[in-house]
């Protein structure tokens, strides 16, 4: 989507310092409290200190971007930021994204994704079966290979390593390390680090192979502030039900949802304008970059190398079966990639907005992979328990 086209610089920057700005003010007043459709996310007042941290993030963040940008890297609106605030983190900077502006961001980004959904997507979705198989094949392969060389090679205990080597759904994972004798923190950076690099690779890889971006029906025009206010006001409603349910990736489901809902019954037409979701997308490479604050170097050192096997298993298993895919059914190399790629939900659906790969077929994989290693997750550990 970025291949040739001039990115309003300025407009990043001052939408960025004006969503900043909004926010701080809307969290200073507090917001008001619903009975039972409570977010439950996050205190609703952000002090000053919070304030500099959120607006030093994002400096650093938007400075990725235009950097990346300007060397020309893949998807540097992700990538530039994701890489940037990551240096900052690991070299000591207290910063960090308030949750409201992290879920502002991810309803944002959701709806950008369901504004490409058409009718013609369940003729599509007839031949998802025979990659939903296979993509459930790879994380079983991938989960016991990671295991197996975090185990014996870096000698780490089987409950740590059984849980870092789940490749994704990091929420549920920590939550299952505080209920076992796993290391909580190594698996919390582990994790981390196979997200930030997988990021950072992807798009990459999909460079350095060539294969041209799939053929998707884009939106030629830009939604009216109509159209977006009706969307923005039913997926907040619909996030607020989902994280009730506790259901993962709720803000960014309900944007896709409701909006995909709008433009497939024709109730409304037109993609999110740039210069909104290409702001969120910087605020979410910022977000990924943050998750390695505050982690110390002792537990950095004990655990960097775990994530680079695990990123780099993970890198090798979703390219050899997106290949045969690819070769075999006929479906593109870009697409499968970032759809099997086991990285964050939010990154790795910005990124097939980014790449103009399909970015339903991408959503669907991920949360399909999120299905599967809810049941995967707690059998693998219930194994390691036994041994």
């Amino acid at each position: 989507m970025l291949q040739g086209r001039k990115i309003p610089c300025g407009k990043v920057i001052i939408s960025n310092v004006c969503l900043l700005y909004l926010w701080f003010n809307w969290l200073k007043t507090g917001f008001p409290q619903t009975n039972k459709l409570e977010f439950e996310l996050a205190e609703n007042r952000m002090d000053f200190a919070q304030f500099w941290q959120n607006a030093f993030a994002l400096a650093i963040g938007t400075a990725g971007f235009a950097c990346a940008l300007g060397l020309g890297f893949p998807a540097p609106s992700l990538t530039g930021p994701a890489l940037f605030v990551s240096a900052a983190s690991i070299a000591g900077a207290r910063i960090d994204v308030h949750p409201w502006l992290r879920n502002l961001a991810f309803l944002l980004i959701g709806i950008a994704m369901g504004s490409g959904v058409t009718p013609q997507i369940f003729d599509a979705a007839r031949h998802w079966p025979v990659s939903f198989g296979l993509l459930a094949f790879t994380l079983v392969v991938l989960f016991f290979l990671c295991r197996t060389i975090l185990e014996i090679w870096w000698k780490l205990d089987r409950h740590t390593a059984t849980l870092s080597s789940v490749p994704g759904h990091m929420s549920y994972v920590l939550g299952l390390s505080l209920q076992s004798r796993g290391d909580v923190a190594t698996v919390s950076v582990i994790q981390s680090i196979r997200v930030l690099l997988l990021t950072l690779v992807v798009p990459v890889v999909v460079a350095i192979l060539g294969y041209e971006a799939p053929e998707v029906q884009k939106q030629t025009l830009e939604m009216n502030f109509q159209v977006l206010a009706g969307i923005g006001a039913g997926a907040v409603v619909c996030a607020g039900i989902f994280t009730w349910f506790n259901l993962p990736a709720s803000f960014l489901l309900a944007g896709i949802l409701v909006s995909a809902l709008v433009h497939v019954t024709g109730w409304g037409h037109g993609a999110l304008p740039e210069f909104l979701w290409l702001p969120c997308i910087i605020v979410l490479g910022t977000i990924i970059g943050t998750r390695l604050s505050g982690v110390s170097r002792a537990v950095l050192k004990k655990a960097v190398f775990g994530g680079l096997i695990t990123a780099t298993i993970a890198m090798i298993c979703s390219t050899i079966a997106a290949l045969g895919l690819s070769y075999f059914g006929d479906l593109p190399f870009s697409q499968l990639l970032i759809a099997f790629a086991p990285g964050g939900v939010e990154a790795m659906s910005a990124m097939a907005i980014i790449l103009d790969a399909d970015p339903t077929f991408v959503a669907a994989h991920h949360l399909w992979r999120l299905l599967v290693l809810t049941f995967l997750a707690p059998v693998m550990l219930a194994m390691a328990k036994g041994k």
